[in-house]
């Protein structure tokens, strides 16, 4: 691919990742709001995140075949406006204050974000050199922080302006002055969702514009490719070890983010200051994917950093367990920075001399997104259970042990 076209496809797939990263991370804020909102448990809240990335296992496979009719420009093209039309979903769920409603347009955002997904991820893996396939990567997950961040700090400061004054409020009201106090509250949903709905028309029709250039899969450069060319996709162990480690990693990633909120009210935070810790999650994320690209593949290998991340994952989490008020708050946060480099690592090193098979291998990874919808769930649905959201923190814990193992020895099993 020459320059000019190389520079230009990084910096349309950037503004994928930029949207990627506004969209998925709202989910912090919306848990915490819409359990406020909507009058919810903990472990209905959590059908936030259940609704939003269970969508990737239900539509990956058909968002490759779309894109096999489509290429990747329009393929795009069509996610975006599938996110808009989501988005406006929540214009009669607010007037509704229906919590089925949002889940709705939940999952369709996150239909319009699989097919954006199933196209961006092999296509910034296969654009390149495979063993810098994490430093490009980690490039795009910058654009991915550096949006939620803007959209945590801006929606969270419309949602929970004044929040532990109305909150105090509707405790103490009843009847009707009490659901027109709530019919209010989430209408606060209205204005943002509709510029969001606005804005990814903008994009996609951007999109169809810009005749991004199409990227293939090389499948007989060398001997190895020929030789899995000949194989079945279910005779490659490290790519299934690979799909469990992106479940288990997308699970613990939006654990430590999405459960923040609810988490930090029961640690002394304020009602109005708690829903915005996944902006120091994200901070860490960004500072973690810096020294991903400093460091992969220069000094340490994709499986090294993904070894290191697992352990320092594991450490950080038994601390955040035995310690309690801040310094519990502060390593879940710190957790973020151990995820950092995951993604960028698990998926080349999943679909690494598949050949022909890569396209069907990505589509299995973006399934394993699913891994936010379920784990989060989990907790949720133990934090209600015994009413303690501090415990069920344990959960991280084995999940991080099997990303050590396929970081060491997984990646490598049935190889050639």
């Amino acid at each position: 691919m020459r320059k000019n076209n190389y520079i230009f496809s990084l910096f349309i797939i950037g503004i994928l990742y930029f949207i990627f990263g506004f969209v998925t991370w709202l989910n912090s804020l919306l848990i915490p709001f819409l359990r406020t909102a909507c009058e919810l448990t903990d472990s209905q809240a959590y059908f936030v995140t259940f609704a939003f990335y269970i969508s990737y296992f239900v539509m990956a496979i058909p968002s490759s075949w779309i894109l096999k009719k489509t290429g990747f420009a329009k393929g795009m093209s069509v996610g975006l406006i599938v996110m808009a039309l989501g988005a406006l979903i929540f214009i009669p769920a607010a007037y509704e204050r229906s919590y089925v409603l949002f889940l709705c347009g939940l999952f369709v955002m996150g239909t319009g974000l699989s097919l954006l997904q199933t196209a961006a991820n092999p296509y910034i893996t296969i654009l390149g050199p495979i063993e810098s396939a994490a430093k490009r990567m980690s490039i795009m997950g910058l654009f991915n922080k550096i949006a939620g961040m803007i959209g945590i700090l801006v929606l969270g400061s419309i949602l929970f302006s004044e929040m532990e004054t109305l909150n105090n409020e509707i405790l103490h009201l009843t009847g009707n002055a009490r659901e027109i106090e709530l019919n209010l509250l989430v209408q606060r949903l209205l204005m943002p969702y509709i510029i969001m709905a606005i804005s990814l028309f903008a994009v996609s029709f951007m999109i169809l514009l810009a005749r991004l250039p199409e990227v293939t899969q090389q499948t007989d450069t060398n001997s190895a490719d020929d030789f899995n060319a000949q194989k079945s996709i279910f005779n490659f162990p490290y790519l299934w070890l690979g799909i469990m480690a992106l479940f288990l990693y997308v699970g613990v990633e939006v654990i430590a983010i999405d459960t923040l909120g609810l988490y930090g009210e029961t640690q002394g935070i304020s009602k109005e200051l708690a829903p915005k810790l996944g902006t120091f999650s994200l901070i860490a994320l960004t500072i973690g994917y810096l020294v991903g690209i400093y460091l992969v593949p220069k000094h340490i290998s994709q499986a090294q950093a993904l070894s290191y991340s697992a352990v320092i994952g594991f450490v950080f989490a038994v601390i955040a367990i035995c310690t309690s008020g801040i310094t519990s708050v502060v390593f879940i946060i710190l957790l973020s920075f151990a995820h950092s480099v995951m993604w960028p690592a698990i998926w080349p090193l999943a679909i690494n001399d598949l050949g022909k098979h890569t396209p069907l291998a990505s589509a299995f990874l973006i399934m394993a997104i699913a891994g936010g919808a379920v784990l989060p769930l989990l907790y949720g649905s133990w934090a209600t259970s015994i009413d303690n959201r501090h415990l069920p923190y344990l959960i991280l814990l084995p999940c991080y042990i099997f990303i050590f193992y396929y970081a060491t020895y997984g990646y490598k099993a049935g190889r050639r």
